[in-house]
């Protein structure tokens, strides 16, 4: 899996002009399944986003997790993040998960993050999306589960 993580003041995402998630400060989660994800993918995410120390302690460091504060998270699936661009004009994603694995994974992604407590609020997977943020920091962090 791979997720692009930004630290956020406020976040929304739409479908067709209506809001399917709105959050306050916490973390946006652009989320793609790759094609050989398994079960044990999810759970690291899952345990890496959690545990992940991108809020500032008392003294300015980022020491805190988005459950150490009691952040928000916003889920967005995202197959793009797997373009790979490296030849022609057109990325190809042909690493990324076909829909019938995919939609499964990131449905689980989401419940089990939901387990955490924390206020998780998603957009519509496979739909065109319109999100917006107030970034924090700016912090944006890119994250990838281990490959065999």
């Amino acid at each position: 899996m791979r997720a692009v993580v930004q630290r956020v003041a406020s976040a929304k995402v739409e479908v067709a002009e209506q809001i399917t998630g709105q959050i306050g400060h916490g973390l946006l989660v652009l989320i793609a399944v790759h094609e050989q994800d398994t079960e044990k993918d999810i759970q690291w995410m899952v345990d890496k986003l959690l545990a992940l120390r991108l809020f500032n302690d008392e003294e300015g460091k980022m020491n805190l997790s988005c459950q150490e504060i009691g952040g928000d998270l916003l889920v967005v699936s995202q197959f793009t993040l797997y373009g790979d661009c490296r030849k022609g004009r057109r990325p190809s994603y042909s690493h990324s998960a076909p829909v019938q694995l995919a939609e499964p994974m990131y449905h689980k992604f989401v419940e089990r993050l939901k387990t955490s407590g924390l206020k998780v609020q998603e957009g519509v997977f496979q739909a065109h999306m319109q999100v917006s943020l107030v970034n924090d920091g700016p912090v944006t962090v890119v994250v990838d589960s281990p490959r065999p």
